[in-house]
């Protein structure tokens, strides 16, 4: 099921990043077995992590011998692993890329990072939100006079981490598929989180985008790209970049020819900006839904964790689902042809739980498997 169907992806189990790769590969279909010590992930503790799903769950301990020998093992009829760790973990553990790679020349090897496998700050700890600030990117995150404001850990963790890291995994199988050869694949959220800032480089490069923190057409300094609240206290977003949006919204909203008809008098911008958000005050949310939702103003209301899953555009694309009692974004994307696990994910499962099962299909007898289990070099629930 899915367009990596057949493909067989062993993932170090790690947190954040790491776990949202695997998921991205998984929903697509990819056998992706996680590996992780026995006990489990402490992140992951209830069942509930939806970053762990559609996927087997293998309970390996790394510091036994014969635990590493059974990574290696299942790397000899694996398309892919990856991990992690900070630089040089995996390589002490016994599981690093020339270890691996040993066992099976056309794996590809994945390494998820903050700062990269070299550098001088790659032995460094870090998080997402030191990943994004050496970029360039949260500075220019936040609204004019004040200070950067993190967008969760969406840029570096999620989009220039696990989803880099996924599409990196992607492309190293296509090309070995052709070569016959693996590679290491480096992905950092440092570099990830760069390549999200493309556009906004490019601009500088042009004068179209300075150092000043909310005050260009993106970043909340246009009045007719931002977020106003409305006479309930809840919020609407705005977004009429082009001239005939910019119009629709002008007449949806009655506002007045002066100053509105100069949409790029940037210098009016602060004024047009207090001037639309007192209009979009008189009324509730849901009055400026019926009037402009829909329609080609660019709108949308800023809908919570509970009603986003509810709205009907996303009731009607199937966006959320509910599995065993726990609200999911489906998988994305959608494909004409090949299914994903978008009609029944399977929830994560504890660590062990497949154990047995996982061994075997990598070919390992049942006697084998037993003697792992006593050895302490494996375990099952």
């Amino acid at each position: 099921m899915g367009p990596l169907s057949g493909f067989r992806i062993i993932e170090l189990s790690g947190i954040g990043p790491g776990p949202f790769c695997g998921m991205m590969l998984g929903d697509m279909g990819a056998d992706v077995v996680r590996i992780d010590r026995p006990g489990g992930n402490p992140s992951s503790e209830g069942g509930h992590d939806i970053l762990f799903r559609n996927r087997r769950a293998v309970a390996v301990n790394l510091k036994h011998p014969d635990g590493v020998k059974t990574v290696l093992k299942l790397c000899e009829s694996a398309d892919a692993i990856f991990e992690g760790y900070r630089p040089g973990v995996a390589e002490r553990l016994g599981v690093g890329p020339a270890q691996c790679m040993a066992a099976n020349p056309k794996l590809v090897y994945g390494r998820m990072t903050g700062w990269g496998q070299t550098g001088p700050l790659a032995s460094a700890a870090g998080h997402d939100i030191n990943y994004i600030a050496l970029t360039g990117a949260l500075h220019a995150i936040g609204r004019r006079g004040e200070k950067p404001m993190p967008p969760l850990n969406l840029v570096g963790d999620f989009g220039g981490g696990g989803m880099l890291l996924a599409f990196g995994i992607v492309c190293a199988l296509l090309e070995a598929q052709r070569s016959g050869k693996g590679q290491v694949v480096d992905a950092a959220m440092v570099d990830g989180a760069a390549a999200l800032m493309a556009m906004f480089y490019g601009l500088k490069a042009n004068g179209l985008f300075g150092n000043q923190r909310g005050t260009h057409m993106l970043d909340t300094g246009a009045h007719f790209y931002d977020v106003y609240e409305t006479s309930d206290g809840k919020y609407v977003s705005i977004g009429s970049i082009e001239p005939q949006f910019y119009a629709l919204l002008k007449e949806k909203a009655g506002l007045p020819a002066d100053p509105f008809d100069a949409q790029y008098n940037i210098g009016q911008w602060p004024q047009m900006k207090e001037q639309i958000a007192a209009i979009l005050r008189t009324r509730t949310r849901a009055q400026w839904c019926e009037l402009m939702e829909g329609t080609d103003v660019c709108f949308a209301p800023v809908l919570d964790l509970d009603e986003a899953p509810k709205h009907r555009h996303a009731v009607a694309r199937g966006a959320f689902q509910d599995v065993k009692g726990v609200v999911q974004p489906s998988p994305a994307p959608r494909f004409s042809r090949t299914a994903t696990h978008s009609e029944a994910p399977r929830p994560m499962t504890r660590v062990g739980t497949d154990t047995k099962a996982v061994l075997a299909d990598f070919g390992l007898a049942a006697g084998e498997i037993d003697a792992l289990i006593a050895s302490g070099a494996v375990a099952t629930l």
